[in-house]
């Protein structure tokens, strides 16, 4: 092909009616909605759920952890606040996680830093009590909440983050099948006063089939089923 040939052919392979159509947006704030199967039941958060989390931090003190983010008992109230607000702000939908049979509470989960014009978000806040934590309870959360973004939102991007010195949550999240991303270095404060760096992971809608076959595996699986530390 000729120079003059190829340089009139280059217009047209980049003009923007050739180019891929960009996905409608979701909307500002995240609609509340209710994900349930596998025995759990995830709810949006509410004040109603006060009690039930206090009880359920109990169940080992998990607010003594330095790389966690559960509240301690007298801050359960300004937890769920602090969630309320995010939400209305666009930035975080909290769900309380209840054993469904029972109604239980057993540990608390999100969606958070939701970008609706490139359709991605976060998964984290998630903490359960100590009871369940070697149960099906986190590999079923991980399957509704990830299922809910991918098939129902059409998520492009799901993403994790988690304490450098986590290194039960790293372990957990690849485990997912998400990609580490890189390390953001002094990136946040823990509640000791520390600065942590952050690890960053993320999951693809392509990669999701393989990682959906896997959780949906480790779920068919006679108890005690293998279990993911929280992520």
């Amino acid at each position: 092909m000729s120079t003059a040939a190829a340089t009139a052919a280059s217009p047209a392979a980049t003009s923007p009616a050739h180019a891929a159509p960009r996905p409608a947006p979701w909307p500002l704030r995240m609609p509340p909605v209710t994900l349930s199967g596998h025995g759990v039941t995830l709810v949006p958060l509410a004040p109603e759920h006060e009690a039930g989390l206090r009880a359920a931090a109990a169940d080992g003190e998990l607010w003594r952890l330095r790389v966690t983010s559960v509240p301690e008992p007298e801050q359960t109230t300004a937890y769920i606040t602090t969630a309320e607000a995010m939400h209305e702000a666009g930035q975080r939908l909290a769900f309380a996680v209840l054993d469904t049979a029972s109604g239980q509470v057993l540990g608390s989960t999100s969606y958070h830093d939701i970008l609706p014009a490139v359709q991605r978000l976060e998964i984290g806040y998630t903490w359960y009590a100590r009871r369940v934590q070697r149960s099906h309870v986190n590999t079923a959360c991980k399957l509704l909440l990830l299922s809910h973004a991918f098939d129902t939102l059409g998520a492009r991007t799901v993403g994790w983050r988690t304490d450098n010195y986590n290194f039960a949550s790293q372990r957990a999240i690849e485990r997912l099948g998400a990609k580490r991303d890189g390390v953001i270095r002094g990136h946040a404060l823990r509640r000791d006063g520390t600065v942590r760096d952050t690890v960053m992971y993320s999951m693809t809608a392509g990669e999701w089939p393989e990682a959906r076959a896997q959780l949906v595996y480790l779920l068919s699986q006679p108890r005690p089923r293998q279990e993911n530390p929280p992520c």
